[in-house]
């Protein structure tokens, strides 16, 4: 990095060791270090009582059940017997019966019945579980080893008279290049040009600049006027933002996204939406997003492929049924290849917030393998997202961290109904992952 961008940030980093951030295995450095947070790792609509699912998330494979009194629980792949898919098996209670000779586990995963060995040797069997919460229409899981912290808690989001969309998608590519996406606003005024709200000339390199702060990284552009756009980055791979309005109804849109490795080279974008929206503005804004998803009927991953290959054109694609901006971020994305070489990357002033993002990796998975205390990141009231308005500044008004006492918002699944097919084929992919995962 040059002398002339070093301003841009303040965040101070040890380099005792390359670090790479991107593989995420249960053995590697970076796959310790996310480990240590709560992640999500499904959707709660997509698991009914009584029902039992094979998961792939981190690299590793799980199995994800819901009780019949609906509590969800984690435990690993394979009945330790004779290897099979616990996923295929029965749920009697809060249990899970092997399909293959009916051993019995409970939820902390203790063997509870052996049918054909008259449950002989039962106090010696017992699988691995982990922690796992539902929040806010997701599946949260803590799968590291130490003891897991308080789940964090995002209570703008819930406790507000409005509506939270969850909006998930897949992508092909290692997590890391989405994550690094984000704090990269150089990039819309291109990959996004045809969006009204795209923020045009928003990523002029000497108006961003990148801070640390006690959750992660503000990340923020200024305005020639003055007038500053602020999005927080939280550690390791949260990121909270406000939109500018572009639709009927709808003022402004606050967003939480999480970045979660299935494999090295694909994860799932988790999302969630907040929308202040009551009254019949809420029933017309629910019937829109309804009737989406089932007009946007082709996969943006499938159209992405055609586009790399040289089979498709952006221009041709019918916005009607396809997801566009995801799809422009696909092909940004997957253009680096699905896991991004960049050892001959060229930064420069504009990449501040990606430089700044690796850095904070790096100091970080540099203290846990020396052995040194890890940053305790926290968001504090003051850390939130701000953005001015396209016709008025609306700066004031988007102070988003207060929430109406009482009040409840109204969760809703918005993903279409192609990309959830999609996001099962991926998570369960541990149903495919050889006999020889543990």
């Amino acid at each position: 990095m040059s002398a002339t961008t070093r301003p841009a940030t303040d965040i101070d980093v040890r380099r005792p060791r390359r670090i790479d951030c991107a593989l995420t295995g249960p053995s590697t450095p970076a796959g310790r270090y996310l480990r240590k947070f709560w992640n999500p790792v499904y959707h709660s609509a997509d698991i009914a009582p009584g029902t039992a699912v094979p998961l792939r998330i981190l690299g590793e494979s799980f199995t994800l059940y819901r009780g019949e009194t609906g509590t969800l629980h984690l435990v690993q792949a394979r009945c330790p017997h004779r290897g099979t898919l616990l996923s295929t098996g029965w749920i009697e209670g809060d249990e899970i019966r092997c399909f293959y000779h009916g051993w019995k586990f409970d939820p902390e995963g203790r063997c509870t019945e052996q049918p054909a060995e008259e449950s002989a040797f039962v106090e010696r069997i017992r699988i691995q579980s982990w922690p796992v919460r539902e929040y806010l229409g997701l599946v949260f899981a803590y799968l590291g080893e130490d003891t897991p912290p308080e789940l964090p808690r995002y209570r703008e989001f819930e406790e507000f008279e409005g509506i939270v969309e969850v909006d998930s998608y897949v992508r092909d590519c290692n997590f890391f290049q989405n994550l690094e996406n984000a704090l990269d606003m150089a990039h819309v005024g291109f990959v996004h040009a045809d969006n009204r709200a795209s923020f045009r000339d928003i990523g002029l390199g000497r108006a961003l600049r990148a801070v640390e702060s006690d959750w992660g990284v503000t990340y923020t552009f200024t305005r020639a006027d003055g007038k500053v756009r602020v999005q927080q980055f939280g550690m390791p791979n949260i990121f909270h933002m406000t939109a500018l309005p572009n639709e009927e109804d709808v003022d402004w849109q606050e967003s939480l996204f999480w970045w979660v490795p299935i494999d090295d080279t694909r994860h799932m974008q988790f999302s969630l939406h907040r929308v202040p929206l009551k009254g019949d503005a809420a029933i017309r804004f629910k019937e829109r997003r309804q009737r989406r998803r089932s007009s946007i009927d082709i996969p943006h991953q499938t159209v992405c492929e055609a586009i790399l290959t040289g089979r498709k054109r952006l221009q041709d694609v019918d916005p009607q049924r396809v997801d566009m901006v995801r799809l422009q971020d696909d092909i940004a994305q997957l253009g680096q290849g699905r896991l991004a070489d960049r050892r001959a990357e060229k930064l420069g002033r504009a990449d501040v917030g990606v430089i700044a993002t690796r850095r904070l990796w790096e100091r970080e998975i540099s203290a846990l393998l020396d052995g040194r205390p890890l940053k305790s990141w926290t968001r504090t009231p003051a850390i939130v997202p701000a953005v001015w308005g396209l016709q008025a500044d609306r700066d004031e008004q988007l102070r988003l961290s207060a929430t109406d006492t009482g009040a409840r918002a109204e969760i809703i699944d918005i993903r279409p109904y192609v990309e959830v097919e999609l996001q099962l084929d991926a998570l369960h992919g541990a149903g495919t992952d050889g006999a020889g995962e543990p």
